[in-house]
């Protein structure tokens, strides 16, 4: 038996939850991948499978297993890549993640720069405002906004500060009132970007010589930055959004900034724009070549 086919092939077993979708992907008959996880189950001593009529699902071993598997053929990849990646001239296959406001307003206007740039590079850009793991979705790089993980795993770049501003609506402001100070927020309509999962959420005022947290709440939660930022220009309540994105909108008097003096973060971390990608993709040309077109394009013109 192949050891390494039938652990690649029981983790597109376990991704896909058949052996047929498997196959599939694969490019292989259903046979041949059931013979396979027959056979390394019998190598193993144990079932990793649960068969049924309708679906393939793992048992607790199998669980157990392809999260290892995973890992290995992950860090196998990176062997594999770093090899191949080592030339003078970054080359193979790059899978980034991109944040969907950035990277519309700093990344897609320049994108045929590193692709002209690179052209031995094949880029894949998954554009997403969810942190998606990057072992289990194959991420060679994320570029993210906002407070950076706290995960041993990773590497991060930090790329620039990411001030942010709590600002509303004239509109709304003359009808439910400017608050005075960041507790005044309490009552009003905040508009919420989800940092993580529930509803919950605090914003953190630091002045020089004190800080002060409000819990907020509002009707609107979402994952995504224009949403808020159309949110708040209909004059539906407060958002807090990073000063990129809204500087225009406050210096023309659509949005107004409210308590200018204070940084202000979700949960009182610092906000980034980073990147962040695996050890093993440490040495990477490839991923370099894009974190440095990243850091080039912030500071270029639109």
């Amino acid at each position: 038996m192949d050891k390494l086919l039938a652990l690649r092939t029981l983790l597109a077993v376990a991704e896909s939850g058949g052996f047929t979708a498997a196959a599939h992907e694969l490019g292989k008959t259903t046979s041949s991948v059931m013979r396979l996880m027959d056979g390394l189950e019998a190598s193993l001593g144990t079932s990793l499978l649960t068969r049924t009529t309708r679906n393939v699902s793992l048992t607790d071993a199998g669980v157990t297993y392809v999260e290892q598997v995973r890992q290995v053929l992950t860090d196998l990849a990176g062997a594999d890549d770093s090899v191949i990646d080592s030339g003078i001239d970054p080359m193979g296959p790059l899978r980034v993640s991109v944040s969907a406001t950035y990277s519309r307003l700093y990344i897609a206007p320049h994108i045929t720069t590193f692709l002209k740039q690179n052209p031995r590079v094949k880029l894949e850009l998954v554009v997403s405002d969810s942190h998606l793991d990057l072992v289990s979705e194959r991420l060679d790089l994320a570029l993210r906004v906002g407070v950076p993980t706290a995960d041993d795993r990773l590497i991060v770049k930090r790329l620039r500060a990411s001030e942010r501003l709590v600002v509303a609506s004239p509109d709304y402001l003359l009808r439910e009132g400017t608050p005075p100070t960041p507790s005044g927020l309490i009552g009003h309509e905040c508009l919420r970007f989800i940092y993580k999962p529930g509803n919950r959420q605090r914003w953190v005022f630091r002045y020089p010589d004190r800080s002060e947290s409000v819990d907020v709440n509002g009707q609107l939660l979402t994952n995504n930055l224009d949403m808020l930022v159309g949110a708040a220009l209909g004059g539906h309540g407060v958002a807090l959004l990073p000063q990129w994105l809204v500087s225009a909108e406050v210096a023309s008097g659509k949005l107004i900034s409210l308590f200018g003096n204070a940084q202000v973060t979700p949960e009182g971390g610092d906000a980034f724009v980073y990147a962040t990608y695996l050890p093993n993709r440490r040495y990477s040309r490839k991923v370099h070549a894009f974190i440095d077109f990243a850091e080039r394009a912030i500071s270029a013109p639109g």
